[in-house]
């Protein structure tokens, strides 16, 4: 019966090679959509919220979410209930590109920072002092990531401002 086989083995040619990327791509999870994030309160207190969390964040540069807690003690933000809160209005907001979530390597740790998003800080190491979130570009942003995206910028740049 091996006279059949007509590459030889299993998973042998372009038919395999084929066949193992299909695999392997629907075998893995799909990520988080965080422009679904429920921020938990009413839309109107956490764009206020928002704009506290952005304020401190392009006030003290970079943060790491536990830095970020701090300030916003400090600060008193009300509407912001727990750390487990603002870090779901963080995510909420890096959904609607107004803060980026950047990884930093610090020997074998990882480190995680927030900062303000702009159109010119795409390189995931420079820090931004600019406040203003790079809202009417989205539609440029989200160019090829799939039909899901297409008409959703405009209203969720509308809905922030």
């Amino acid at each position: 019966m091996q006279f059949l086989r007509s590459g030889g083995g299993g998973g042998s040619g372009f038919g395999g090679a084929a066949w193992e990327v299909l695999r392997r791509h629907f075998s893995r999870k799909r990520s988080v959509d965080v422009r679904r994030i429920n921020p938990k309160v009413p839309k109107e207190e956490a764009v206020a919220i928002s704009g506290r969390l952005l304020q401190i964040l392009s006030d003290h540069g970079p943060l790491t979410v536990g830095n970020t807690w701090n300030h916003a003690k400090d600060a008193g933000i009300s509407g912001l209930n727990s750390k487990t809160h603002m870090k779901i209005l963080l995510k909420w907001m890096t959904g609607r590109r107004v803060v980026k979530l950047a990884c930093v390597h610090v020997g074998n740790a990882k480190k995680f920072l927030y900062s303000p998003y702009t159109e010119s800080s795409e390189a995931p190491k420079e820090g931004s002092a600019s406040s203003v979130p790079a809202e009417d570009n989205t539609a440029s942003a989200h160019g090829g990531k799939g039909r899901a995206t297409r008409g959703r910028p405009k209203k969720q740049a509308a809905a922030l401002h």
